[in-house]
This record gives structure tokens, C-alpha cells and sequence, in this order.
């Protein structure tokens, strides 16, 4: 078994396609692939990132129904940081809930990737952050970084705060999030980034509301992520 930590250098980094995306590519590689969302704001119930998860994945709630309590491990209807979502509730965020569910579907699959919750340093206390649980479970980290303009600045600070806590970085995939956007921008991005950091770059995720062209374009960075698995 294999846990991945997904973290977004901010929200809407494009974290829910690219763990979707990767549970596919694992599942197509033949290994038993299962996603979780530790903590969910703005949802209700189950978590929606969970849905399109299994959307991009060819996959319904059905296929892991006897394991859906284990991947939605808490769900709020206030969009926010997950300390505020959870005060408003009057409910409390136990990490010891979160680290059993992800230790009991890690004896059942080969990998489960953890999509985190916005960026790298997001309380669901407001003395812990979501990181510090994937630190204790020992998680390696794929960052994700949305490829705009602003993009070295958070995804350095993401890696500096990552490092600081002595955590495992699988790489850096840049997820550009517009068609508009200026090229020499989001090359640029790319080529700071790996110039000012010691991390593997995976590379350079296409915008695209086609899923399986998304898809297509997203296997040889695939195939980087799971080498790199390998090695780790």
C-alpha cells in the first residue's frame, strides 16, 4: 500500500481533478485505488469532490459502497476554512477518526489518495492544521499549483512549509486553469519553479473541460507520479 497526500498551493489549485485523474490512471495500471476527502466545506452530507473523483475515475458510489463512511470522513455546509465550518456546527474535526478511516482502507487497497482541503496550511482546529495528520500518518506530498500568475510565490511557500515539517515531496504539477491564460506566464512559472527549488517537476496539466482529452494528457505525468512512488 501506498497513501498520497494531495495539497493545492491554494484553493481551487485543480487538487479534486488531479486526484481524480490519477485514481484512474492507478486503476488502469491494475492496483486497487480508493480516494479519500478527510474533510469537506460547502458540501453536504457526502463529499462532492468524492463524486467527481468517481466521475473522472469511470466509477459510481456504488462500486465502493461498503466503504463510503471511510472516504467522507466529515462534511460541512459553510463554505470555509474547516475550523470555522466546524464551530458553526457546534461539531468537532477528530483527527483520530480521520487517521483510523485512512488506516483501514489502506489495508484494503494499494493506494489511497488524500485529497487535502485548500492549500498546505489549513486549520480544522485552531491549534492544528489538516497537514499535521498527514504528517503523522507519514504521507508523501503531491503539490499542486494552480499555473497563473502568483503561482512561484505559493507554490515556494507551499514547498518551504512541506519541508519545515520534514515531509516527503513526490513532485510539483502545474494545473493551468484557463485557456486565456498568457503562455509566456505559465512557461515562465515552470521554469522559476524548478530552477528555485530541488523538487521534481511532474509537469504541465493542459486546461480542458474534455475529460478524456484531460485524461490523455494527463498519463505521462502519470507515469512520472508512479515512478516516483516507487522510488520513494
Amino acid at each position: 500500500m501506498k497513501g498520497i497526500f494531495v495539497t493545492g498551493t491554494d484553493t481551487g489549485a485543480g487538487k479534486t481533478i488531479i486526484t481524480g485523474l490519477l485514481g484512474r490512471y492507478l486503476l488502469e495500471k491494475g492496483y486497487r485505488v480508493v480516494t479519500q476527502k478527510w474533510i469537506e466545506t460547502g458540501s453536504e452530507g457526502f463529499s462532492s469532490d468524492i463524486d467527481l473523483h468517481l466521475k473522472l475515475m469511470r466509477r459510481q458510489r456504488e462500486d465502493i459502497g461498503d466503504y463510503l463512511r471511510y472516504v467522507s470522513c466529515y462534511t460541512f455546509r459553510f463554505a470555509s476554512s474547516p475550523h470555522l465550518a466546524a464551530s458553526l456546527e457546534k461539531r468537532k474535526i477528530r483527527a483520530e477518526k480521520i487517521k483510523k478511516s485512512f488506516k483501514f482502507l489502506s489495508k484494503e487497497f494499494d493506494f489511497v489518495i488524500v485529497e487535502g482541503t485548500g492549500g498546505a496550511l489549513v486549520p480544522f482546529t485552531e491549534k492544528r492544521l489538516v497537514i499535521d495528520i498527514a504528517k503523522e500518518l507519514t504521507l508523501p506530498v503531491l503539490v499542486v499549483a494552480g499555473n497563473k500568475l502568483g503561482a512561484i510565490n505559493h507554490t515556494l511557500l507551499t514547498i518551504e512549509a512541506i519541508k519545515k515539517r520534514d515531509m516527503k515531496i513526490i513532485g510539483v504539477l502545474l494545473n493551468n486553469q484557463s485557456k486565456k491564460a498568457d503562455k509566456i506566464i505559465l512557461r515562465d512559472n515552470l521554469k522559476v519553479i524548478k530552477g528555485l527549488t530541488n523538487e521534481a517537476i511532474i509537469g504541465i496539466l493542459p486546461w480542458s473541460k474534455d475529460e478524456d482529452y484531460l485524461y490523455k494528457s494527463f498519463l505521462p505525468l502519470g507515469d512520472k507520479i508512479l515512478a516516483r512512488l516507487k522510488r520513494k
